[in-house]
């Protein structure tokens, strides 16, 4: 006979509510850190590809490979620093019960992609 479980919060039936305080549905838990790990999946993407474009794609000018290769590789780090402080911002506020933080960064990042994006096509255009 399998234990039975509490409807709103996923908890064994039976745990005391000190316990059910504490403790969060696992699941809840474990997507937190698939999120984590997904952000550090694209920290390092970022990292090697901004490797690559510095030492595989071919350039005429050194400051169009710097301009080019180094803002995928400082937002990989960044985004890999992050990602360790949203996770642990998430886990606080499931444990404690509060709301979940908003990203407040999308938008910035949306820009900064915009810029690199026009960057990269500058590089193209004008690298002879």
């Amino acid at each position: 006979m399998q234990p039975r479980r509490g409807a709103a919060c996923g908890m064994i039936a039976g745990m005391t509510d000190a316990a059910r305080d504490d403790d969060i549905d696992y699941r809840f838990s474990l997507a937190n850190e698939r999120t984590f790990l997904a952000w550090i999946r694209t920290s390092v993407a970022l990292i090697a590809g901004g490797l690559v474009a510095a030492k595989v794609v071919p350039f005429e000018d050194a400051v169009w490979r710097w301009l080019v290769s180094a803002p995928p590789i400082v937002a990989g780090a960044a985004i890999a620093f992050h990602a360790r402080s949203r996770w642990a911002a998430y886990e606080r506020a499931m444990r404690s019960g509060t709301r979940l933080p908003v990203g407040a960064g999308f938008a910035l990042l949306a820009v900064a992609l915009a810029v690199y994006a026009a960057v990269v096509l500058a590089a193209a255009l004008f690298d002879s």
